[in-house]
């Protein structure tokens, strides 16, 4: 069976980036690999552009789930430093999905974008069949900005530290331990850890707190592939070697037995809200204090050297070949009614 998951970097390299469509002078960054965004100049103006699927898992309740959804949405935008400025939405719903569902998810998006300084300015909403869950349509955000203040994915430059906020398995403790919790085996206690993780997994103040706060030079979420798989697309993206100790990464409660009873490396694991920063070391503290100040949990780990490739503990690290996070949600999906 074909991985699951996002296309790894040999069947982007073959596959999409020879065919790119037009070329045209206003992109200031295309399409790469493990790349969170492009970016159009237009009348001098940064127009940062950033797309991804849409989900919803009822399972979650349809708060939850819109939640999720809508700062999945940002997230990718918001890593340009830029705050994303609007979306598009585009819904393709499952014809059992009811207007007070829908109801709900609608005012979740309206709450979370108001709060955000977004303004939802086109989509598409209709119900087909044979649409179903949790994959229910796509979403488009922008940013718009100085050029000035975006911050470059492939910036990291040698010299810089590398800071991470949250640690890693942010999401196998939030999003799994939360949906599946009626199969998970902890304790009472505990699980309540792994579900305060839930609203943990959003970037987008993590990414906007850090680069308004000091001269940030990179920022990467930790999506598919985990914070390994982040740690190695940072390198590539800026041709640098980085260099991580593992004793420094932080790890919020909850998160370490919910990795243990999955049987997941919590470093391979999709983990929305983790961000790896990095940063001119002149802004380091500042960046830290601006962090610490809106209570997310960051740690500097590490160092940005001069080479290629990312390395824990002297070791060269590569990003999982699936993410395990998929087998086990393939694993429990029936005992939510997900088969």
């Amino acid at each position: 069976m074909t991985d699951l998951g996002k296309v790894d970097r040999a069947f982007f390299d073959e596959q999409i980036y020879p065919r790119l469509g037009a070329d045209r002078p206003d992109v200031r960054l295309g399409p790469r690999h493990g790349v969170d965004f492009g970016v159009l100049d237009v009348g001098g103006r940064a127009v940062v552009v950033a797309s991804d699927p849409l989900s919803l898992t009822p399972a979650l309740g349809f708060e939850k789930a819109a939640w999720f959804a809508v700062h999945v949405a940002l997230s990718d935008a918001a890593v340009s430093g830029i705050a994303p400025s609007h979306l598009a939405v585009t819904f393709t719903l499952p014809p059992e999905m009811t207007d007070a569902e829908f109801e709900t998810v609608w005012e979740t998006f309206d709450r979370e974008a108001t709060e955000l300084g977004v303004s939802i300015v086109t989509g598409h909403t209709a119900r087909y069949g044979g649409c179903q869950y949790p994959w229910v349509g796509g979403a488009t955000a922008l940013a718009v900005g100085d050029h000035d203040d975006l911050v470059r994915p492939d910036g990291a430059t040698p010299g810089d530290r590398l800071l991470v906020t949250k640690g890693p398995g942010v999401e196998v403790a939030g999003f799994l331990v939360t949906l599946f919790e009626d199969a998970v085996d902890l304790p009472a206690s505990t699980i309540a850890d792994a579900k305060e993780r839930f609203y943990d997994m959003s970037p987008v103040r993590d990414a906007l707190t850090a680069a308004a706060a000091g001269p940030v030079t990179a920022m990467h979420d930790a999506t598919e592939g985990g914070l390994r798989g982040a740690l190695v697309e940072v390198a590539r993206a800026g041709g640098v070697r980085l260099d991580v100790e593992s004793s420094a990464v932080p790890s919020l409660p909850g998160v370490e037995a919910a990795c243990e009873f999955f049987e997941i490396d919590p470093w391979a694991a999709t983990s929305e809200g983790t961000l790896v920063v990095s940063v001119d070391p002149s802004g380091v503290d500042a960046v830290l204090a601006a962090l610490d100040d809106e209570g997310i949990p960051t740690a500097e780990i590490g160092a940005v050297r001069d080479g290629e490739g990312a390395y824990v503990d002297g070791e060269r690290v590569e990003p999982p070949e699936s993410d395990p996070s998929w087998a086990v949600f393939e694993e429990y999906a029936e005992t939510v009614g997900l088969e």
